[in-house]
């Protein structure tokens, strides 16, 4: 039986081991659990104990008993970190969970004190107390009617949620492979139906809120907010907003929502919120990206989610004017509109490329619209805003519930592009403007995230109009038994896919405070994954690579976008950081290989790669420039005067946008994977139509072509098309969505 082996002899010990364990067991429990005489006359029903209680001491004390028989010295018993000796009494940490009617366990915290323990808190979040106990009271306890359990405090550690391990955003949450981090300090405007700020998944480690400011343009009429009759002709308020202005002042006050009881009846913004930002509280891992970044509240949709553009314009200017003040660097546009207009005109475009120039990352939901009533798939699709150039359009990846990659694919209800807003020329000829869309795909797929109640709402009353009309959302959860500003739900939709990237703008904000929202959209294309089997205009560049982007975000330098507001950085410059090089082109995620596109969407129907993309300044990365096709505009923001205690460049006035004239857009040396698309056809499955994973293939080998000029802009020269939409091409005529802004997709339960 014995051999020279020592792992032999080790094996035959531990079934010896595990042999008189078991034969122990009864007797240990018996002197562990019932050796006071009061406790001998009671029968405790085991099945009240957590295992760990039971088992963790029953080990350390048999091991003790046990060693000498092996040649060893008898040692003390190893007690877990719940559990001490103290004056020759044995005391337990551990969690009463009870059933009593009584909400403040009157009778239960006295009973802990008459039996020599403790009571260190009442919970609210579910009906328990932890208490310190005597370890021979505690079958005493567990006789008791009003006791449902009694776990062990045992020491914890955070685990990952299924979106930060999906994505990659656990490595930047720990610090492996990335410096640690969580969005601290930057602010996140999420334009919505409200936020739970109350909700556990909002508050910061010490339980204040992380929403900072919240508005709501629905509290008062458009004219009312300014204080003046509304529907009422020949006023004129229009320049009397000045900062420090009583105007000003009254505007603000009548929008202001800061603690609101009801914050959010419908229940979409706050689930959006907790996905791009939301902190765990329970068991179930719900983290977002962001876990610490400060959300602002735009109210913008009621309590069923409907809303009228006007508010969402005022609702992105009230983010543009006090960006600078907040440090809001992230705007989240869970929306879109019914516009078919063309970006060059449309309201809400206009609006969003304002932001972008004002230096604000807009992130924009694609759209739930990839397949037509038939069920059959739908190109074409994308809507407003996420049709214009400047923002990050996100469609949706069902990740099948899995942390790995492999399984994922892109949901049939994610809008497809090309963009398919347009207008009239000059000759009367419909011109439409064809803009590869998606940029890229984040997970979107029944994700977990927090449930909006109103603030002091007993179980199972006052829930959002969402969770309410679909029990099965919060089922999985504990339905109607969470507690107000505790619950959770899963969403679907690519308006949930668009708060994933949300979240990982901040994470490379944070990194580093530098970036423009175009280099920003352009690493996240750079580094996401290609999933196969996908078009251009099904995933955009691929799926969502948190630990890639940040990477990227954190080789580069963190002047960048000063430099480029100064005019002091010339295109071609260098963009690395001193001492620093580009990351290898490939991430590791969960132990599974995630090779990067490397590729880059530009001029509206461009397809660029090459390391020069990001080692040399471009200068696409300006946020006051947009090209796309053969047109390009420039933004200029005006800010009010500096005033006693207001620096310069802190409120803007306004933003105009102009042609931009000549100009450069990209430098030598970047590489062009434009032709090698193709022409588009589906049926070739070519051009637009053509795999991701394909043509990110051929670039990651160097085939394309290297620019050896760049592209300019000037006067004579007519800018490639790019990737060429013949008009031939049967897509969905006249996109259909719900009147004014919708989110149907809030409710959606998506695919399986």
């Amino acid at each position: 039986m014995f051999q020279l082996n020592g792992s032999s002899i080790v094996l035959e010990r531990r079934r010896t081991q595990r042999f008189l364990t078991a034969s122990l067991l009864t007797l240990t429990l018996i002197g562990a659990l019932f050796a006071a005489p009061a406790a001998r006359a009671q029968v405790a029903p085991l099945s009240k104990f957590a295992d760990d209680l039971v088992f963790a001491p029953v080990a350390s004390a048999v091991t003790a008993l046990l060693s000498p028989l092996f040649g060893r010295q008898s040692v003390a018993p190893v007690l877990p970190s719940w559990a001490k000796d103290v004056n020759g009494v044995r005391y337990y940490k551990v969690l009463l969970v009870s059933d009593s009617s009584d909400p403040d366990l009157v009778d239960l915290r006295s009973s802990v004190l008459a039996a020599g323990g403790s009571v260190y808190y009442r919970y609210l979040s579910v009906r328990a107390l932890s208490v310190m106990l005597p370890a021979n009271r505690m079958a005493q306890f567990a006789a008791r009617s009003d006791v449902q359990s009694i776990s062990p405090n045992r020491p914890t550690a955070r685990t990952s949620s299924s979106l930060e391990l999906a994505t990659g955003a656990m490595t930047t949450h720990t610090g492996s492979g990335v410096s640690k981090l969580d969005g601290t300090g930057v602010g996140i405007a999420v334009l919505d139906s409200g936020i739970a700020w109350n909700h556990y998944g909002m508050r910061a480690a010490n339980q204040t809120s992380r929403v900072k400011r919240a508005v709501d343009f629905l509290k008062t009429g458009d004219a009312s907010a300014v204080g003046v009759r509304d529907w009422t002709p020949g006023i004129d308020v229009s320049s009397t907003m000045a900062p420090g202005s009583s105007t000003s002042a009254g505007y603000e006050a009548a929008i202001r929502a800061d603690g609101a009881n009801r914050s959010d009846a419908y229940g979409h913004g706050s689930h959006v919120a907790s996905v791009a930002a939301g902190r765990a509280y329970r068991s179930v891992d719900s983290t977002g990206v962001a876990p610490n970044a400060s959300l602002f509240d735009v109210k913008v949709l009621d309590e069923s989610g409907n809303g009228q553009l006007s508010d969402v314009l005022a609702g992105v200017d009230w983010v543009i004017y006090h960006a600078a003040e907040y440090n809001i660097r992230v705007m989240n546009l869970s929306l879109a509109a019914d516009s078919s207009e063309t970006y060059l005109t449309d309201p809400l475009c206009r609006a969003v490329r304002s932001a972008a120039a004002a230096g604000i990352t807009v992130v924009v939901a694609a759209g739930n619209y990839g397949k037509n009533t038939a069920g059959a798939e739908s190109y074409g699709s994308i809507g407003s805003p996420g049709n214009d150039p400047s923002v990050i359009t996100v469609g949706s990846v069902n990740t099948r519930g899995t942390a790995l990659r492999a399984d994922d694919t892109v949901n049939l209800f994610s809008s497809r592009g090309p963009t398919r807003s347009s207008y009239l020329d000059v000759k009367g000829v419909r011109r439409f403007d064809n803009l590869l869309k998606p940029d890229l795909v984040a997970p979107g797929n029944k994700i977990v995230g927090a449930l909006a109640t109103n603030v002091v709402a007993s179980p199972g009353t006052e829930w959002n109009a969402i969770a309410d009309a679909n029990a099965a959302l919060s089922s999985s959860y504990g339905g109607r038994l969470q507690l107000a500003n505790q619950g959770l739900m899963n969403l679907s939709g690519t308006s949930i896919a668009a708060p994933v990237v949300s979240g990982t703008v901040a994470l490379m904000l944070q990194a580093n405070p530098g970036l423009t929202p175009p280099l920003i959209k352009a690493m996240l294309q750079y580094s996401a994954q290609p999933l196969p089997n996908a078009n251009l205009l099904q995933q955009g560049a691929g799926e969502l690579n948190v630990e890639g982007a940040v990477k990227l975000a954190s080789a580069l330098r963190t002047d960048i976008g000063t430099a480029i507001t100064a005019g002091t950085i010339a295109p071609g410059a260098s963009m690395l950081a001193a001492g620093k090089t580009l990351p290898a082109p490939n991430s590791t995620l969960n132990g599974e290989a995630v090779p990067w596109s490397r590729m880059v969407f530009a001029g509206g129907s461009q397809v660029l790669g090459g390391p020069a993309l990001f080692a040399n300044y471009q200068p696409i990365y300006d946020p006051r420039l947009v090209w796309a096709g053969k047109t390009a505009l420039r933004g200029a923001v005006t800010y009010w005067p500096a005033t006693s205690g207001v620096p310069a460049r802190t409120f803007p006035k306004w933003v105009t946008e102009k042609p931009a004239g000549p100009q450069g857009f990209v430098t030598a040396g970047v590489l062009s994977a434009t032709a090698l698309a193709g022409t588009s056809s589906k049926v070739g499955r070519t051009g637009a139509f053509i795999p991701t994973a394909t043509l990110s293939g051929w670039v990651a080998v160097g085939s394309g072509t290297t620019f050896s000029q760049g592209i300019v802009l000037s006067e004579g020269i007519v800018l490639s098309e790019g990737i060429v939409l013949s008009e031939g091409i049967v897509l969905s005529e006249g996109i259909v969505l719900s009147e004014g802004i919708v989110l149907s997709e809030a409710a959606s339960q998506g695919e399986p």
